[in-house]
């Protein structure tokens, strides 16, 4: 890395560490957010339910760092397209993942930490929430001053995202879907429900017909998957259940495995991307080159993956010695459940986990961002997510929290918008 890369880096940090301006308008936000009658109800009801939902500061990141992620997630979705990737993945996956769907699976979540040398890859997810409510939040930023205006320039080029999504959900159904059907447990009590209120309002306006459904409420005739009575073209996917095992997700699989039916993000790309097990895969160089990467590939994987291992009977002895350096996640896990720190695991903890499918991935530290001024600001963590499509990010967005994981019970955290900082001089 040159002298200017680190100065870029530096100024960066520096400003996530002191500057604590609020960058949010809150009445343009609820003017954004305000889209329907439905949402406006929600929106009215936001800083009650939803607190910390939107933080009020946004991150900063050098364009060095915005080009690693950019070459990471391009270089994961190569490596991830070869046959003998596929084929080694797919034999210890579960038969549905072996189903090969056509549809490549809407917003990937690449999620880094930002270390003193760059973005390290924590995780990958295929059904990743917010992007959104981000990019409402993108647009409801404002500098607090001229002082900080120059601050604001987008990690990624500007482009209208609604639309951008709109024909990436085209591209999934290979045609204008007449009506698509947000899938989730309980939608109304999912704590991102206003996320799906936004995503039906920006469909409909494109004409596109919306239904937001429990899985339960599905119906398969054995030639047409149902929402509310009407029959359904693509199937925006968020549900935790990722190979439609539970009994309320069969009518979903049904029409999942008889083609009928885009569903996406689905079980083979969760299979393929986010099974944890594959950070072990992929932050493996000799492995990875075995399966086929490129010397350039495997350099590029090696810098940005954390040594990942599987939690094994045979790694158990020299994991638990090695434990305060590490992070432990179940391989099927979400949303940081029962995901543990190393040096806070006791003997206890450390039994289930060895009765379980675990990962120990090298601890990268969460950086942190200072979000109110004074001598009593405490400064919160954060994490940045790349959604992503094709191999192409779409947003980044950070998370700002307190803790050992990401949550949104935070003072001043939640989303938080990414921009570029300046270049230095010289």
């Amino acid at each position: 890395m040159n002298i200017q890369h680190k100065r870029g880096r530096l100024l960066t940090q520096s400003l996530n560490r002191f500057l604590a301006c609020s960058f949010l308008d809150k009445e343009l936000l609820a003017a954004r957010l305000n889209m329907t009658a439905a949402l406006g109800q929600i929106v009215q009801g936001l800083p009650q339910s939803h607190p910390h939902l939107f933080a009020s500061a946004p991150v900063f990141i050098s364009r060095e760092d915005v080009k690693a992620i950019q070459g990471l997630v391009r270089t994961v979705e190569s490596v991830v397209s070869r046959p003998a990737y596929r084929d080694a993945v797919l034999a210890n996956a579960p038969p549905i993942a072996g189903f090969e769907p056509g549809a490549k699976g809407v917003f990937f979540g690449y999620d880094f930490h930002m270390s003193d040398s760059g973005p390290r890859l924590i995780e990958i997810n295929t059904n990743a929430g917010g992007a959104y409510l981000n990019w409402v939040l993108l647009e409801a930023q404002k500098a607090c001053c001229e002082a900080v205006e120059m601050l604001m320039d987008e990690p990624l080029p500007h482009r209208p995202l609604p639309q951008l999504w709109t024909r990436m959900f085209q591209a999934e159904a290979g045609r204008a879907p007449n009506h698509i059907a947000i899938v989730d447990v309980a939608p109304r009590e999912q704590y991102l429900y206003p996320e799906f209120l936004l995503a039906q309002a920006m469909f409909e306006a494109e004409g596109t017909q919306v239904s937001i459904v429990d899985p339960a409420k599905l119906k398969w005739t054995g030639e047409q998957l149902l929402a509310d009575g009407k029959a359904v073209d693509v199937v925006y996917n968020r549900l935790t259940d990722f190979y439609f095992d539970e009994p309320a997700s069969q009518a979903l699989r049904a029409a999942y495995l008889s083609g009928t039916v885009a569903v996406t993000p689905h079980p083979r790309a969760h299979a393929l991307l986010a099974d944890k097990a594959n950070l072990a895969l992929l932050s493996d160089p000799m492995a990875i080159a075995a399966l086929g990467a490129s010397p350039e590939e495997v350099a590029i994987l090696s810098e940005i993956i954390p040594p990942t291992r599987l939690v094994k009977a045979e790694t158990a002895e020299s994991l638990w010695a090695a434990r305060k350096g590490l992070f432990f996640k179940p391989r099927a896990g979400f949303g940081s459940r029962a995901a543990y720190r190393g040096d806070k695991i006791t003997t206890r903890v450390w039994a289930e986990i060895l009765a379980h499918d675990y990962v120990a991935q090298e601890i990268v530290r969460p950086p942190e961002r200072r979000v109110k001024a004074g001598a009593d600001g405490k400064p919160l963590k954060f994490d940045l997510r790349a959604y992503a499509y094709d191999g192409e990010v779409q947003l980044l967005a950070a998370r700002l929290y307190d803790g050992q994981t990401t949550n949104f019970r935070s003072a001043g955290g939640g989303f938080a918008p990414v921009f570029i900082s300046p270049e230095p001089a010289g």
